[in-house]
């Protein structure tokens, strides 16, 4: 089984830009998809996207397009989620997740997540 771990998250302003890493352990990051997901107090847990276990196919919902960007290194064992532009509304834990599906969209597709990193965006 592989175990995940997100840091990264802190609080920032308005137009501020954040890096969070997903660091993974047990196995090796490359046999899965890994996930973004991120929920704000009161709110259902939402998905962000995903990148495939080689890298080649990145998704994201429509509301973070051009302004949040997956990567991954599976040398390292870690996925990052980029997010430039921050805004209020982006304020939320963050977590990342594995399938084993090669193109999971829902919460239910993932099979291991990580224990969250808080994201704070003033204004």
């Amino acid at each position: 089984q592989v175990q995940l771990v997100e840091s990264g998250g802190g609080l920032v302003k308005v137009g501020d830009s954040l890096r969070l890493s997903c660091a993974a352990s047990g196995r090796t990051l490359d046999r899965y998809t890994i996930g973004w997901f991120r929920q704000a107090p009161g709110k259902e847990r939402e998905f962000v996207g995903f990148i495939t276990g080689n890298g080649c196919i990145i998704d994201y919902e429509d509301f973070v397009k051009g302004r949040f960007t997956i990567s991954r290194d599976n040398s390292e064992n870690t996925a990052y989620l980029t997010m430039n532009s921050l805004k209020p509304e982006d304020t939320a834990v963050y977590y990342c997740a594995a399938s084993g599906i090669l193109l999971p969209r829902t919460r239910s597709s993932y099979e291991t997540w990580g224990q969250g990193t808080q994201v704070t965006v003033s204004s």
